[in-house]
């Protein structure tokens, strides 16, 4: 069986995520992930009001970044949080977006170093163990908490890149790969078993996770037009192979990205074509969303995340997915 995730962008006020997360809840979801941008509100403060209001679903940020926020203080929010829903929370850690890090000047320097470093830092310290990491990145040694996580915090890796997807294969409990295209579903899947075998590991542990923007309408249309500008962002920040892969042109995508870090708002979605909507999205009615879900569970996906905008109206749109979607997969 596979299982469904669900992505909430803390954007709106703190008790309409929850009554969402509620709502996914009841509709059968099995996980809340929650994104991490300083333009939106808290995660932590968003999860820890999931937490107060939900009983069953797994939950985290989706995701996080080690070079806004240091693996420590990540490690002591999960930890924290963890408190909150013993054996409910896991991590999702991730490179951050290239559009949001350049509006603070932040570089993404050496990224694979950034996670693996930070994987180690995190699982290490949630678990009452005193880090000693001395890498090109960070440097921690003898730190350690005053308290443990009465259970233990799954670390999904997010990637796009074959040698980020290969190290999610090597040291994650779960791989968050952010596509909704078969061919990159399939690409992705490949690198990761690729991972974890040169590590030893038996792949088939690992939570395939196909992280993917979707719009869900019944009037195809209104699907559409609610994705656009999140496929304007993932554009923005897709790395050059996968926009070539697509038949994307680079120009465009750095036009969109300019028009986003400009606050240009229709410049920049106006140059989203339906390619890219097909490319970087599941989006359409009930039975078509379905049909392209099912695509991404044969080549190995064990768990499906529909990612924001959810759709025109994302009330409607988790009823929609929990009465005509979930049932599929049962």
């Amino acid at each position: 069986m596979v299982e469904f995730g669900i992505e909430f962008v803390p954007q709106h006020p703190y008790w309409k995520t929850t009554f969402l997360a509620m709502q996914a809840e009841k509709m059968g979801f099995h996980y809340t992930w929650i994104t991490d941008h300083f333009n939106n509100r808290n995660v932590y403060v968003s999860l820890s009001m999931v937490a107060n209001y939900t009983t069953k679903m797994m939950m985290g940020p989706g995701v996080t970044n080690p070079y806004l926020v240091h693996p420590v203080v990540t490690a002591q929010a999960v930890a924290s949080l963890a408190e909150l829903a013993p054996g409910r929370v896991v991590c999702g850690l991730g490179v951050g977006d290239k559009t949001t890090l350049k509006m603070l000047n932040v570089d993404q320097e050496k990224p694979l170093s950034a996670i693996r470093e930070a994987v180690a830092i995190i699982r290490d310290l949630v678990s009452g163990k005193a880090p000693d990491v001395k890498g090109d990145i960070f440097n921690v040694s003898g730190a350690k908490f005053s308290f443990t996580a009465p259970s233990p915090v799954k670390i999904f890796i997010g990637a796009q890149g074959p040698k980020m997807l290969m190290l999610a294969g090597q040291i994650g409990d779960g791989v968050l790969i952010n596509a909704s295209h078969p061919h990159d579903i399939e690409s992705a899947i490949k690198y990761s078993r690729e991972g974890s075998a040169k590590a030893g590991r038996n792949f088939e542990e690992l939570v395939v996770t196909a992280y993917a923007s979707f719009s869900i309408a019944e009037d195809p249309k209104k699907a559409l037009k609610a994705v656009t500008p999140v496929v304007a962002y993932i554009v923005a920040g897709c790395p050059d192979s996968i926009l070539q892969g697509h038949g994307v042109p680079v120009d465009t995508a750095v036009k969109i990205r300019d028009g986003i870090a400009h606050g240009q708002w229709k410049e920049a979605f106006g140059q989203v074509t339906p390619e890219m909507i097909e490319a970087f999205s599941i989006c359409g009615t009930p039975n078509e969303c379905t049909e392209k879900i099912s695509k991404l569970v044969k080549l190995g996906v064990t768990q499906f995340v529909a990612g924001s905008p959810i759709g025109p109206n994302m009330h409607q749109a988790i009823n929609q997915i929990g009465q005509t979607i979930l049932p599929a997969f049962k």
